[in-house]
């Protein structure tokens, strides 16, 4: 009887233990009915609260929404975490707030001027510009980065 309750007991730890464990199929995943403007936001969410899920869960938030020709151009995923955690774009990582404003778009490309607020109070400018993926596959019609320009500081919040 006691052994009973023991392996009743381990195996609802193991369930629940399973099944509220973040895994990377809670990250978001393109589709076509995600707007440009929307993918932005995803990721800037995903790189603020970079570690929430798992580590390096918002770098890779961020990757499920690279363009693949953005991809060529940055390498695989472990390349692409090692240039968002380099001096050029680790100020996004674990940022305090940020803003979108569209800059224009058409029904083929959309360009954001993205304002953020490092952890250190220090904002910063980027131009960020998602493209709709055109080719047939999984990926077709979404809209997906294509290009992120390096940061413009723009000063102390202070």
């Amino acid at each position: 009887m006691m052994l009973e309750k023991l392996r009743l007991t381990f195996s609802l730890f193991v369930f629940l233990l399973i099944n509220i464990t973040p895994t990377k199929a809670d990250l978001k995943i393109p589709n076509n009915l995600i707007l440009p403007a929307d993918v932005v936001k995803i990721q800037l969410i995903g790189l603020m609260e970079n570690d929430k899920d798992f580590k390096d869960s918002g770098i890779e938030q961020t990757w499920n929404f690279a363009h693949p020709d953005n991809k060529k151009i940055t390498g695989p995923l472990p390349n692409f975490k090692m240039m968002i955690k380099g001096n050029s774009y680790n100020m996004l990582l674990n940022h305090l707030s940020h803003k979108i404003k569209e800059l224009g778009s058409s029904d083929k490309r959309a360009q954001f001027e993205v304002t953020i607020l490092d952890k250190d109070k220090i904002y910063h400018k980027f131009n960020w510009q998602v493209e709709k993926y055109t080719v047939d596959g999984p990926l077709k019609d979404c809209w997906l980065t294509t290009a992120v320009s390096n940061p413009i500081p723009l000063g102390s919040s202070i």
